[in-house]
């Protein structure tokens, strides 16, 4: 893939109309007010039948798991796409609104695909059919808000190393789940919570102890959801705390069993959340070199347009750059996912390093080319500057893509 399809530029012209429509406007009271995201989103999904696709795909996802439950093996898939379906443009369709909504309000993309991605998946990939039924379609469509709960105070990149958090067996048959989450994104407004924790297990050494999932519901004894958390960027993403005391979980809250550390299926969702860093990368991007060129051709100083200085059209070259780097590696991205190749977990981890880093240059340089009006919250480089710092942090510091991308390496 080269190049955006006719169809695929018919749907983002017909995204960036929604934008315009329902997210600009607000983008004050998401930002700056006390607007949660999640209405707004439901009006994408139903404007764009992503609800009634989602409803689709959960269905032969569904079937799919029943007959793995009955050792019935799969069909044989087709070679060819029926009814001459291109994977390709179904592929980028699913990108589109991740790179437009980003132009403005990448803080929105987080808390959509933490609780349709991150929670569903862990649910849907390691949950058994009943499990699926209950929970995951709601989170697929929206209707309900989904977190997936593994950052703890103190943790941070060494997640399992530094878990606290415990489930506890009791003689019943159920547990007895106790800790805290920080960072949680859609924290305060989750209908359904993915929690990561460790078992406890006598005579048997804390760091060895296996990794359970548990899906909670909103409301359960013992679960308390903080407000949001003031931060720095992402502000239309709302983040919170999750306090657990003594919440009593049966088995049908169970995912997938109790299992080794290494085999927690973590490494997966990363890697998933890791890739799709790009596409949020690109729609910062586009929008600060947008802005910044716009500026530079307005922007008048000693007699002349900024924009005639040769450090600015450095800075500008620079986005360029920038902008066709990550546009080809969410080409790869579409074209790995229409052929059903995953990425390696280094590869999401580089593709995730250089997208953080190439999001956070531009945002920083597009500030420089506004100067003083750069530093103003009224001026949008401004907030996405800000915004773009969290793509280095979330899903794995740089260093942590570092490290794994070194770790691949030698281990050729």
């Amino acid at each position: 893939m080269i190049q955006w399809s006719d169809q695929h530029e018919m749907i983002r012209d017909a995204v960036r109309k929604f934008v315009d429509a329902e997210i600009v406007p607000n983008l004050e009271a998401l930002e700056h007010g006390d607007m949660p995201p999640y209405d707004i989103l439901r009006k994408l999904f139903s404007t764009f039948g992503m609800d009634e696709l989602a409803r689709q795909r959960f269905a032969h996802q569904l079937e799919r798991k029943r007959r793995q439950e009955r050792g019935e093996a799969e069909p044989e898939r087709a070679e060819k796409p029926a009814d001459g379906e291109d994977r390709t443009d179904s592929a980028g369709i699913q990108l589109i609104p991740i790179i437009e909504i980003c132009r403005y309000c990448p803080g929105m993309v987080t808390a959509m695909g933490v609780s349709m991605g991150l929670t569903a998946a862990a649910i849907n990939g390691k949950g058994s059919s009943e499990q699926m039924e209950r929970w995951g379609l709601d989170l697929l469509t929206m209707d309900k808000i989904g977190a997936w709960a593994i950052t703890e105070p103190g943790s941070g990149s060494d997640a399992f190393g530094s878990m606290k958090s415990t489930a506890r067996a009791q003689d019943d048959g159920t547990w007895l789940l106790n800790g805290s989450k920080t960072f949680i994104t859609n924290g305060p407004h989750a209908d359904t919570i993915v929690f990561i924790c460790k078992l406890e297990e006598e005579g048997v050494d804390r760091k060895d102890w296996k990794v359970m999932n548990f899906v909670l519901d909103r409301g359960m004894t013992g679960l308390e959801q903080t407000k949001p958390l003031r931060k720095m960027g992402l502000h239309s993403s709302p983040t919170g705390e999750l306090f657990l005391n003594d919440v009593k979980a049966g088995p049908e809250r169970l995912l997938g069993g109790a299992r080794s550390r290494a085999q927690s299926g973590a490494k997966d969702t990363f890697s998933m959340e890791r890739s799709g860093v790009a596409a949020m990368a690109l729609g910062i991007v586009e929008q600060c070199l947008e802005l910044s060129v716009k500026y530079a051709k307005e922007r008048v100083q000693f007699d002349r347009p900024i924009g005639e200085f040769q450090l600015i059209q450095d800075k500008l070259a620079r986005m360029e750059v920038a902008r066709m780097n990550l546009q080809n590696l969410v080409f790869r991205t579409i074209e790995c996912s229409a052929k059903g190749v995953n990425l390696t977990f280094a590869e999401a981890s580089a593709m995730k390093l250089y997208a953080a880093r190439a999001a956070v240059e531009v945002a920083m340089e597009a500030v420089q080319v506004y100067g003083g009006n750069g530093y103003m919250s009224e001026y949008q480089a401004e907030q996405l500057a800000r915004d773009a710092k969290v793509l280095q942090i979330y899903a794995g510091t740089d260093e942590i893509q570092i490290s794994a991308i070194a770790r691949d390496l030698l281990a050729r």
